[in-house]
C-alpha cells in the first residue's frame, strides 16, 4: 500500500511555495558505506562548491528561503539549520561529509549536490500515513539523549512531520528521530525531497530522478516509484 502524505493548510499558508517529491522504494539492499557511496559524497561536495562559486551556503536563494520559513515558525535558522544547509556546511568543511550507511550516503549526496533537503524514512517503521503539520506542543518525539531513549515535545507552532506514533522529524527537516531512520537492515524506504520558491519544481524533480537512478544502481531489482510533485 502506498504511504499517504498530507500537508496541512497551516503549513501551506506559512510557505505557499512549498513542494515535495517522494521516492518510494522496495527491495532495497543496504549496508555499511562503500567506496562507491563515499565517492558520491566527494563528488557531491565538488558539485556544491561549483554551484556556490565562493558563496556561503546561506547566500544561496533556496537556502535563504528555508531560513525565512524557519524564522516564520519561530526557529532560529542560524542555530537550527535546515538539513540541506547543515550538510552543505559539512561538505565544505575540512571534516567533510559523514559516512553513515550506503542508503543515507546516496540521499545525502543528492541533497548536497542540489541543495535540497532530503529525508529517508524506513517504511516498515512508519505507522499510518505521514503528515506535515504545525505542532500543538503535545506531540511526542522519541529521541536519544546521553545514550538513553528520551521523549521531547516540539514547540507549539513548530513545523513537524509525524505519523500515527508521533513526530518523525522536528523543525520541518532539521532533526529526524531514530525510530524511522534508515539502518543497514532497511529494505523499504520513502525519500522526501523538499523545496521552496524560488527553486523551480523541475530542479527538485531532477534531484528525485537522480536519487531514483542511484537507488536502482545500488539495489538492482528494487521497485522504485517517483511520485509527482505535491504541495
Amino acid at each position: 500500500m502506498t504511504l499517504t502524505l498530507t500537508v496541512s493548510d497551516d503549513v501551506r499558508a506559512l510557505a505557499p511555495g512549498f513542494t515535495h517529491v517522494a521516492v518510494e522504494a522496495h527491495g532495497l539492499v543496504n549496508g555499511p558505506s562503500t567506496e562507491a557511496s563515499s565517492a558520491l559524497l566527494d563528488e557531491a561536495a565538488r558539485r556544491l562548491a561549483a554551484r556556490l562559486d565562493g558563496r556561503a551556503p546561506h547566500e544561496d536563494p533556496h537556502v535563504a528561503a528555508w531560513r525565512a520559513a524557519y524564522t516564520a515558525f519561530g526557529a532560529k535558522p542560524s542555530r537550527t539549520r535546515n538539513s540541506a544547509e547543515a550538510l552543505a556546511r559539512r561538505a565544505l568543511s575540512e571534516a567533510g561529509l559523514p559516512r553513515i550507511n550506503a542508503l543515507v550516503d546516496l540521499y545525502n549526496a543528492v541533497s548536497v549536490a542540489h541543495l535540497v533537503p532530503v529525508g529517508g524514512e524506513d517504511l516498515d517503521r512508519i505507522q499510518g500515513g505521514m503528515r506535515l503539520v504545525r505542532a500543538t506542543g503535545d506531540e511526542e518525539f522519541a529521541t536519544v539523549a546521553d545514550s538513553a531513549e528520551s521523549i521531547e515535545h516540539p514547540d507549539a507552532g513548530e513545523v513537524v512531520w509525524c505519523d500515527g506514533a508521533g513526530v518523525t522529524c522536528r523543525r520541518w527537516n532539521w532533526r529526524q528521530g531514530p525510530r524511522t531512520r534508515l539502518t543497514e537492515r532497511t529494505t523499504s524506504a520513502l525519500f522526501l525531497l523538499e523545496s521552496l520558491a524560488p527553486m523551480p519544481v523541475t530542479e527538485v524533480e531532477a534531484a528525485a530522478a537522480e536519487l531514483a537512478e542511484l537507488l536502482e544502481k545500488f539495489s538492482p531489482g528494487a521497485r522504485i516509484t517517483v511520485r509527482p510533485p505535491a504541495s
